[in-house]
């Protein structure tokens, strides 16, 4: 198993991507701490399959945009499994679409706080226990491209992800390694939820790879870029688009 022994923090655990990840890491071999927001049926149900696959898991609730949650998942975590190799930071959103004709600086400071500030408490707060090991930060095509209608507070907090992500790769080499993915179109409550679904059937017309992503798409990345099959590769933000952006 690659990551034997490991333990990981997934952020936004409870559903989708977040969930896809931590299913796929404790599949080879690493303890689990699942964050949940609201979503805490589904990190429960993350956390129970996990262990009937024989792996060990928790579910932690927090509002990563406030340290003290932060702090305390991250105790957790170290109290139940002893330290911490992996962070992958999922938890964020775009919240709602608005143009900046109509948006207010409180919407603004709330996706800037959700995608941005939750992933700068979450490092500082692992890098107190982690020694070696890897970040995977989950960025957004919409970081390279400028997202759609309504979405420039969360493409610019995507942005800022990516270049977090080359700053902190310089900073914390050679013993940690940061990477980011850069996912396009995935079939989750995201889309569901902000994009229109004629949208979505025009992606899967235009892809070369003629469909939407899946979340164990993107697990299976995160799995690489956390595992030692990645040992030299930091600082990097892939894409992962079915070939509708190339980077």
């Amino acid at each position: 198993m690659k990551l034997q022994s490991k333990t990981a923090i997934v952020t936004g655990g409870g559903r989708d991507i977040g969930r896809a990840c931590a299913v796929k890491l404790a599949s080879e071999g690493a303890n689990v701490a699942i964050n949940y927001f609201a979503s805490s049926a589904g990190a429960e149900e993350t956390v129970a399959e996990i262990e009937r696959n024989g792996g060990k898991a928790i579910a932690v609730q927090g509002d990563l945009c406030k340290a003290a949650d932060v702090e305390a998942l991250v105790a957790k975590t170290v109290e139940t499994f002893g330290g911490i190799d992996i962070l992958v930071n999922n938890a964020g959103g775009l919240i709602a679409r608005k143009t900046i004709s109509e948006m207010s600086l409180e919407h603004w400071q709330a996706v800037m706080d959700l995608n941005v500030t939750s992933t700068f408490l979450m490092v500082k707060a692992c890098l107190q226990h982690m020694t070696a090991g890897a970040i995977v930060n989950i960025a957004s095509q919409a970081g390279r491209d400028g997202g759609g209608n309504g979405a420039v507070p969360y493409a610019t907090s995507k942005g800022a992800i990516m270049t977090m992500t080359r700053g902190l790769a310089k900073e914390l080499g050679p013993d940690i390694r940061v990477n980011a993915l850069c996912p396009g179109m995935i079939d989750t409550d995201f889309h569901n939820i902000h994009t229109p679904d004629a949208g979505r059937r025009g992606l899967e017309a235009a892809a070369p790879l003629k469909r939407q992503g899946v979340p164990e798409d993107v697990a299976n990345l995160v799995l690489y870029l956390a595992s030692d099959d990645a040992g030299y590769l930091t600082g990097t933000n892939v894409d992962i688009n079915g070939g509708m952006l190339f980077s």
